[in-house]
């Protein structure tokens, strides 16, 4: 029985960078519910230390974050892994400091960002090491992980998930994946989804003055949200968007997000002459993400590589219907059968535009999906997420004391 975890992540609110922060704070917060008394060891800036520049621990949720000081990270790939490096030396020197205030029973590492730090804290207390891998360089490049530092992180991460006791990831699709790039047993590999909470994905403002922003009453919004990186698979979206907006008429899109391929997409908008039917509204906060999925008439996911698909689980709590690629995590979001979403044969622009055609024509079919939508994403319930978790923090603390028998 797992009483106090040590999780370590490179982010938790407010320091966010992606789906990973809500992702872990969600899980410990839920996991305190669940009887665990949980620390979370990760790094912060500004106003998350004290005014003497010292971390200092902070109580959210029932969860107390430590936080180690870490500097900007820099974009430059070949930097960015120094500066991982760094990180997870000054976290090892934290989580040492912490084990001599407490006693912990299993070290939770979320990615290769961190695992360095989690393996060696977990050897050196001789406790359990479970890891979480939310996806893969492998998966990110579509394989070409063979040059620098592509070729470091796979190999960190093929690393990380043969010594860790325990293996979580997001969907079937990812156990399959994860098993056969990194050669270890399906078995060793457990399948936890990400949650949601719809109570959280709370709007803000004036919702029908932010839609006249965007969009005229009787104008369609289509919404693209994520990290504009290739894999995303934006590019599709852009192209399928003219034949879509020829077909049915006034069809407006926003793309809410930032990333490395975002220049790239812009130039592509131009091309395609949709620079007068959209906006890019770069990085959003939260607030006005929830806002955006309450006011588009749909929510596209177009991604080439998507190991859950939590912009979709997202769009389909806040009454948003969603067309999804039919590839990876995303299958399992969105099942088939036309019952809470629509899908789309992946890669395939054409196919897209044909379903957003439909979707944005057929008031019907729209409010159907949103009505089953709306009980689909009660199953990802994050106290049953913390069960499930806590079920492999105790199985492999079990293993450990009956190896330790052994060994005694």
């Amino acid at each position: 029985m797992s009483d106090r975890v040590l999780i370590l992540s490179w982010e938790y609110p407010p320091v966010i960078e992606g789906g990973l922060a809500r992702h872990v704070r969600k899980l410990a917060e839920a996991l305190v519910r669940q009887g665990v008394t949980v620390d979370v060891l990760t790094r912060g800036v500004g106003a998350e230390f004290e005014l003497d520049g010292t971390p200092g621990p902070l109580e959210r949720g029932g969860v107390t974050v430590h936080r180690v000081r870490e500097p900007s990270w820099p974009r430059d790939l070949d930097r960015f892994v120094a500066w991982v490096d760094q990180m997870n030396e000054d976290m090892l020197a934290a989580g040492e400091a912490l084990s001599q205030e407490h006693s912990y029973e299993l070290i939770h590492g979320h990615d290769w960002l961190v695992a360095k730090a989690s393996a060696e804290l977990a050897e050196r207390l001789e406790v359990p090491y479970v890891t979480t891998i939310h996806a893969t360089e492998h998966g990110r490049h579509q394989g070409w992980v063979t040059d620098e530092p592509q070729a470091h992180i796979h190999s960190v991460e093929r690393w990380m998930a043969q010594r860790a006791e325990a293996v979580i990831v997001c969907s079937y699709y990812m156990r399959g994946h994860v098993a056969d790039i990194f050669d270890i047993d399906e078995r060793h590999v457990a399948v936890i989804p990400n949650g949601v909470d719809p109570s959280e994905l709370r709007p803000s403002g004036d919702l029908q003055a932010l839609r006249s922003e965007f969009a005229a009453p009787h104008e369609k919004l289509v919404l693209l949200v994520g990290r504009l990186v290739y894999e995303k698979g934006f590019q599709l979206a852009l192209d399928a968007l003219p034949g879509v907006i020829a077909n049915v008429g006034e069809v407006r899109f926003l793309v809410a997000g930032s990333g490395t391929h975002e220049c790239e997409l812009k130039a592509q908008a131009a091309r395609l002459g949709l620079d007068e039917h959209g906006t890019f509204l770069g990085w959003i906060g939260d607030d006005v993400l929830h806002s955006l999925y309450r006011i588009a008439d749909l929510c596209v996911v177009p991604s080439i590589y998507e190991p859950f698909g939590l912009v979709a689980l997202e769009a389909m709590a806040s009454g948003c219907p969603c067309i999804v690629a039919d590839t990876g995590g995303l299958r399992e979001v969105v099942p088939g059968g036309e019952r809470v979403g629509l899908r789309f044969n992946g890669g395939d622009a054409e196919h897209l535009g044909v379903m957003i055609e439909r979707l944005l024509v057929d008031d019907g079919l729209r409010d159907r999906l949103v009505t089953e939508a709306s009980e689909h994403v009660l199953s990802f319930d994050w106290d049953d997420i913390a069960v499930r978790t806590r079920g492999i923090y105790d199985g492999v603390g079990q293993l450990a004391a009956r190896q330790g028998a052994r060994r005694g």
